[in-house]
């Protein structure tokens, strides 16, 4: 159990679908932070006692695994990068606890809401496009503007790894923070961020609890993507403009693992 994890002990929990029935917010309002786990663990420590916990087989916590997707001229990252109005990722997820795994695109929406459809996958698939998965992609290309023939050239560009717990706060509002971060690179290129969590709401638009919690503790909302800044952060011969303040913070001296170094287990 993380530090984190052992946090959110005092509150009651809630399932799945009573999660889903509640909070799905597949359009949404993020803020992301980037932050040290313990001053996460405090500010969860301090949340009102409606706060409750995702439980997933007993536990507060579950392992993900997203797939990210691009072309070889990483047309995805560099429309996240500049950034552009028709923007798209598309990714592969699983689920550790549940077992489930889909296909997701996520775009983004009017006044920045972000924007996330998705369909079941087989796990097996994770790391390729099925032929469902292609017409699935197209059709989400074209419904943005963009040529859907570049489902042909999508490939697995980038993989995340982490653990999550999930929160329902009380206004309704859902909240994630993810410990243990990596990513890894179809090079072989591994990068890890210990003792760093990504604490992220979502809501239709308001301002959270959490938000205001984190504010009051010196922390403010970050422009941080898990695909782009990762991306960035392994590929530093790319344009990442956007993310140059992280890319000099936290990730300026990540634990990193290139293709020819002894690797490290995830």
């Amino acid at each position: 159990m993380t530090p984190v994890e052992r946090s959110t002990e005092r509150f009651s929990e809630v399932t799945l679908g009573e999660l889903v029935a509640d909070a799905e917010l597949l359009t949404r309002v993020d803020r992301k932070y980037l932050l040290p786990a313990d001053d996460a663990v405090t500010v969860i420590r301090g949340l009102d006692a409606s706060t409750r916990v995702l439980d997933v087989d007993g536990a507060h916590g579950c392992d993900y695994a997203s797939v990210y997707f691009d072309t070889p001229d990483r047309l995805s990252y560099r429309l996240a990068a500049q950034p552009r109005r028709r923007r798209f990722k598309l990714r592969t997820r699983a689920y550790a606890g549940s077992g489930a795994a889909f296909l997701e695109m996520k775009t983004r929406g009017g006044r920045g809401a972000t924007v996330k459809e998705r369909i079941p996958y087989a796990a097996r698939d994770l790391d390729r496009l099925t032929a469902e998965g292609r017409v699935y992609a197209a059709e989400s290309l074209a419904s943005i503007g963009l040529d859907p023939g570049l489902d042909a050239q999508l490939r697995p560009a980038i993989t995340t790894r982490y653990r999550r717990t999930t929160l329902l706060l009380g206004d309704g509002s859902r909240a994630t923070v993810d410990t243990g971060l990596l990513w890894l690179d179809a090079d072989g290129r591994r990068l890890s961020l210990p003792g760093h969590v990504i604490v992220e709401s979502k809501s239709v638009g308001h301002v959270t609890p959490l938000d205001r919690a984190l504010w009051r503790s010196g922390h403010r909302p970050q422009n941080i993507s898990k695909f782009g800044t990762g991306t960035a952060a392994l590929h530093p011969e790319l344009p990442g403009n956007k993310w140059a303040r992280l890319l000099r913070g936290p990730f300026a001296s990540p634990r990193q693992t290139h293709p020819h170094s002894p690797k490290e287990r995830p």
